[in-house]
C-alpha cells in the first residue's frame, strides 16, 4: 500500500511539473538570453571602435553591463525579436551618446543642469548634473530619483555615476526602463523621441538622427532580427 501511494504522488507531482511547465510562456526573454545576446564579440565591438585613449575603454565592461541588467528583469523581455529590438535600440543609443563607449562624462561641463524649481531632488551647492554614463544621465532629478531607485546617493555624489560601472550601468538601465521602454514596440523613432526628441526630432537635427537610426539597424542586422518600421522621429 506505501509503494501505490508513493507511487500516486510521484504521478501527481509529475503532473503538476508538467502543467506549471505549460503555463510558462516559452517565448518570453530571461536574463540569461540578454547575456546570450550582448556577447563580448558585440560589447567589444562597439568599444573597440573608440579611441585608444578613451577613459570609456577601461571603464565601460560587459560584466558590468550583465550585472547591471540583472537588476533590471523587465528589460529585454518578450520575445526574442522584441528583446533583441530593445537591446540593440539601448545600445544604439549609447553608442551615440558615449561615442562607442569612449565618453563616461559630457565633454562640455560649463552647464551644472541644475533645475532650481525642483524641490523634491534639489541641487546640492557645489555638485553638477552634467552628462554622465552610457546613457549620458542629465539634471539633478534625474539623478535624484536614479539614486534613489538604485541606492546611491545621486544629489551629493553624482560623480558616482562616473566611477562605477556597475552603478553608471544601472542608472542608464533605470532611465531606459522608466522614460523608453514602454514605447520600444512602437518603433526605434519612439525611443529618439523619449530620449532627444526636443532637440532632434521633427526636422531638428536629421544628421543625429540618423546616426542613431544607423547604429539600431547595423545591431539588428548582428542579431538577427528585422528594425521594424517607424525608425525615425
Amino acid at each position: 500500500m506505501a509503494l501505490l501511494n508513493m507511487k500516486k504522488d510521484f504521478l501527481l507531482t509529475f503532473v503538476l511539473l508538467g502543467i506549471v511547465a505549460l503555463a510558462i510562456p516559452t517565448h518570453v526573454m530571461s536574463q540569461s538570453g540578454v547575456a546570450d545576446i550582448v556577447t563580448a564579440a558585440f560589447f567589444d565591438g562597439i568599444k573597440n571602435q573608440a579611441a585608444a585613449d578613451c577613459s570609456g575603454k577601461s571603464f565601460y565592461t560587459r560584466d558590468a553591463f550583465i550585472n547591471a541588467a540583472n537588476s533590471f528583469p523587465q528589460f529585454g523581455s518578450g520575445s526574442a525579436d522584441e528583446a533583441k529590438r530593445e537591446i540593440a535600440a539601448f545600445f544604439a543609443h549609447v553608442t551615440h551618446e558615449t561615442g562607442h563607449l569612449c565618453y563616461v562624462e559630457e565633454i562640455n561641463k560649463s552647464n551644472n543642469y541644475c533645475d532650481q524649481g525642483n524641490t523634491q531632488y534639489p541641487c546640492v551647492a557645489g555638485k553638477s548634473y552634467y552628462g554622465r554614463g552610457p546613457m549620458q544621465i542629465t539634471w539633478n532629478y534625474n539623478y535624484g530619483a536614479a539614486g534613489q531607485a538604485i541606492g546611491f546617493d545621486g544629489l551629493n555624489s553624482p560623480e558616482t555615476v562616473a566611477n562605477d560601472p556597475v552603478i553608471s550601468f544601472k542608472t542608464a538601465l533605470w532611465f531606459w526602463m522608466t522614460n523608453v521602454h514602454s514605447v520600444v514596440n512602437q518603433g526605434f523613432g519612439a525611443t529618439i523621441q523619449k530620449i532627444n526628441g526636443a532637440l532632434e526630432c521633427n526636422g531638428k537635427q536629421p544628421a543625429l538622427v540618423q546616426a542613431r537610426i544607423g547604429y539600431y539597424t547595423d545591431y539588428c542586422q548582428k542579431f538577427g532580427v528585422s528594425p521594424g518600421e517607424n525608425l525615425s522621429c
